[in-house]
């Protein structure tokens, strides 16, 4: 009880409330709004096709952080010039670190932006512009993915023994041969690490597949 006295005391000298009832209720239900849709668009539309946990966590931290990084600084006048920055900070990452797939970058995007949205919306913004923009949001995420506009691409790393097929000029040749083995509808394939002992590559291939059977993607 002392140090909680003495913590009361210390707040009034510092000219912070110990607690400001209405923002608090008011950043916990943002804070309950913005999981819950960010939740609703990496679980139930990006996890059941990609089967990426790893993104998924990723995903989940990276909307917390953001929500409580702008909201908590909403009131230090930092305004649209901040969110901005953001968005620059977190495009570099994809240049210093390993290169992450455009449709996890995708997905990357979709989670920041709704986060910053749900934590520096003003009063002049209307709940009722808020619940619009983040349906609109997850209404379109999910059109795209559930192949009304575009073919859902699946993706596997296989080890390829053929490294005579490798090169740029019989690229014709290796999908045809990756579509006779696989039996799968390859489209395109990338190559990756090659080993001249072993006369193996890793190669990336991407594919579109007509059932719903999860894709045990490993890269």
């Amino acid at each position: 009880m002392e140090m909680l006295h003495d913590f009361i005391i210390l707040t009034k000298i510092l000219g912070i409330p110990l607690i400001d009832t209405e923002d608090f209720i008011e950043m916990v239900l943002r804070f309950v709004f913005n999981s819950t849709v960010v939740l609703i668009i990496v679980r139930y539309l990006y996890f059941p096709i990609t089967k990426r946990k790893d993104y998924l966590f990723t995903y989940l931290s990276f909307s917390v952080i953001i929500f409580f990084l702008c909201h908590l600084l909403a009131n230090v006048k930092l305004g649209l010039g901040f969110a901005l920055g953001l968005f620059a900070i977190f495009g570099i990452i994809r240049y210093r670190t390993n290169p992450i797939p455009i449709k996890e970058m995708t997905y990357l995007f979709i989670i920041i932006g709704i986060s910053v949205i749900n934590a520096l919306a003003n009063k002049k913004v209307s709940y009722a512009e808020l619940i619009t923009t983040n349906f609109l949001i997850i209404a379109v995420t999910y059109l795209l993915e559930k192949k009304y506009f575009v073919k859902a691409e699946s993706r596997k790393i296989i080890l390829y023994e053929k490294i005579d097929l490798i090169i740029p000029g019989k690229r014709e040749e290796l999908i045809a041969d990756l579509k006779e083995r696989t039996g799968l509808n390859i489209h395109r394939a990338e190559i990756g690490r090659i080993n001249f002992l072993r006369d193996t590559a890793r190669v990336r291939i991407y594919y579109y597949e007509n059932s719903d059977e999860p894709d045990n993607n490993d890269g």
